[in-house]
């Protein structure tokens, strides 16, 4: 069973109708591929800007650009390659920031921060399944719907964020974290395939893991090496990683290959 199917959540029961006007990207190889990029480069951006520009300034910039990306987003009517990555890009710069301002800012210890986004991400689930009955990203097809769909995924970002630094921090170090969630991300999908895990649990699980997956890869490589890393630096390692997102939502954007056979222009 190929990656796409195995992280899939998509019920088979939805029309066509409803599909059409989903406002998220098909899960494939591609997806997973551009989220992965996304996490390592909204961490390694959010360090660089916070040292250009100093936390709180870069903490309003941060926020400012995310409103401004997810207003772009609940506007169009349709999914848009480069408005949906615009927006996820921008709440993996955030959700750094968001996990950096409790740990660094407020003394809040990853032991504890962690916990409490993972709190935050159930309430968040809780509150979606009680209000819309299902938790896949192939039914966001109503401005709520939609409501609760970002506000998941900024509730992961921060929890991978925690996840990762407590990772990092407790003995692994980046690249002892880079083996453990690289392991870590394939119990959904074997998991899935054994009959032991839902689809939409498996898709979210694997979302959550892509968080501090990327992260760590990215840390590992911007870092110096006094700190486990490889010394290429932050601003080198966000722009390669900004480099090869552009390339692969330009590449969807031409060939839709993230947009459903039977999907029309809602």
């Amino acid at each position: 069973m190929s990656t796409e199917h195995v992280l899939d959540d998509r019920p088979h029961a939805h029309t066509r109708i409803r599909r059409a006007a989903n406002k998220v990207p098909e899960v494939s190889v591609y997806f997973w591929i551009i989220k992965v990029l996304t996490t390592g480069m909204g961490e390694t951006a959010s360090d660089y800007l916070a040292r250009l520009l100093g936390p709180i300034p870069a903490v309003g910039l941060g926020a400012l650009v995310l409103v401004g990306s997810l207003v772009l987003q609940f506007a169009v009517r349709r999914y848009v390659a480069w408005v949906y990555w615009t927006a996820i890009v921008m709440v993996s710069v955030f959700g750094t920031m968001a996990a950096d301002v409790l740990h660094v800012g407020l003394g809040v210890p990853y032991a504890l921060s962690t916990p409490l986004f993972l709190v935050a991400l159930a309430a968040v689930f809780a509150l979606w399944y009680a209000s819309e009955r299902t938790l896949s990203i192939h039914s966001i097809s109503t401005r709520r719907r939609e409501a609760f769909y970002w506000a998941a995924v900024l509730a992961t970002f921060a929890l991978g964020t925690a996840a990762g630094d407590l990772s990092a921090t407790i003995g692994f170090g980046y690249l002892g974290s880079v083996a453990l969630y690289a392991v870590a991300i394939s119990v959904p999908a074997v998991a899935h395939r054994g009959g032991l895990l839902g689809p939409v649990v498996a898709f979210w699980s694997a979302y959550v893991i892509t968080r501090p997956l990327g992260a760590s890869i990215a840390d590992w490589m911007a870092l110096p090496h006094k700190r486990g890393g490889l010394d290429w630096g932050l601003g080198p390692v966000t722009l390669s990683w900004t480099v090869a997102i552009l390339g692969f939502v330009a590449y969807l954007t031409v060939s839709r290959r993230d947009v459903g056979s039977d999907s029309a222009a809602v």
